[in-house]
């Protein structure tokens, strides 16, 4: 159910397309998997309904719909593609987006065992992303700032889950972090929610990157932070070399969060071992394998 009390189906799915875009109705609609602030359902070969569901406003979807046809041209790796607006309506009264579909299977339902080449291909994505944002670009109240501006959300987190034998070093990380310099340059697109299920993988690499929702302007470190959530062990010197742009200040920030979201997914994970609303069981081993690779450096 949404937060509006209306089941999302098939049914309703073909009911909206041939209400906005009738062309459409006709195509095949099959679920997909996963999401929490948006639930999508494959349409067709090659599009995808992305329906808005617990996010409490539109702005996530509206932003996608605003940037990624600026910002997909020039990414070297395929993402998501708006192609038609679904408006709220009496028959669903929320957003609604046709986008293209990327190929591939999420990386919390699989891995990546070519890890250099993984390492590349994601700093090559990043180096294409982390221009610098125009002065309209939106502004995330959560990602895109100092580590130090998210103490409460990390405390909240290691409180919750993180291992007792590992606390001291993790600690560590991120008061290290906190006290790393601001990032001194302008304010830079960043993808802002990088983790195993918002890339896709293919022949054992990175091949797809999708979820745009917290696309902003800030500090690149919440993107870099992928180097140890995203890639396979030993693989982090890799892409920072690949990469070319990120100074000491910014490793350290980047390591800091991305202990952050290392616990945030072994969080959500708990909460999907205890069946609760929003819980992501496959992400719990996957926010360790995270802090593992954070805590070797």
């Amino acid at each position: 159910m949404t937060d509006t009390d209306i089941e999302i189906t098939a049914d309703l799915v073909r009911d909206l397309l041939r209400e906005q875009h009738p062309d459409l109705a006709d195509l095949g609609i099959r679920k997909v998997a996963g999401g929490w602030g948006n639930q999508m359902w494959r349409l067709g070969d090659e599009l995808a309904v992305r329906m808005q569901r617990m996010d409490p406003t539109p702005e996530l979807q509206l932003n996608e719909r605003r940037w990624l046809p600026v910002l997909a041209p020039r990414l070297p790796l395929p993402v998501p593609t708006p192609v038609r607006s679904g408006e709220p309506s009496a028959r669903f009264p929320k957003h609604w987006t046709v986008m293209t579909w990327v190929p591939g299977d999420p990386l919390d339902c699989s891995s990546i065992s070519r890890g250099d080449h993984a390492a590349d291909a994601l700093a090559d994505f990043l180096k294409a992303l982390h221009a610098e944002a125009p002065a309209d670009a939106p502004v995330s109240g959560d990602r895109g700032g100092h580590p130090k501006e998210c103490t409460a959300g990390f405390d909240r987190f290691f409180h919750a889950v993180v291992p007792d034998d590992l606390a001291d070093d993790v600690r560590a990380v991120w008061d290290d972090a906190v006290a790393a310099p601001e990032w001194e340059g302008p304010p830079l697109w960043v993808h802002g929610d990088l983790h195993p299920a918002n890339v896709v993988v293919s022949d054992g690499t990175l091949s797809g990157v999708i979820d745009f929702g917290d696309i902003s302007a800030g500090d690149p470190a919440w993107d870099l932070a992928a180097a140890w959530v995203i890639l396979p062990a030993g693989a982090a010197s890799r892409f920072f070399h690949a990469y070319e742009r990120a100074d000491a200040g910014t490793v350290r920030r980047a390591r800091g969060l991305a202990a952050m979201k290392s616990l945030f997914l072994m969080l959500m994970g708990r909460n999907g071992d205890l069946g609760l609303p929003g819980g992501k069981p496959a992400w719990g081993p996957a926010g360790r394998a995270a802090l593992d690779r954070v805590l070797r450096g």
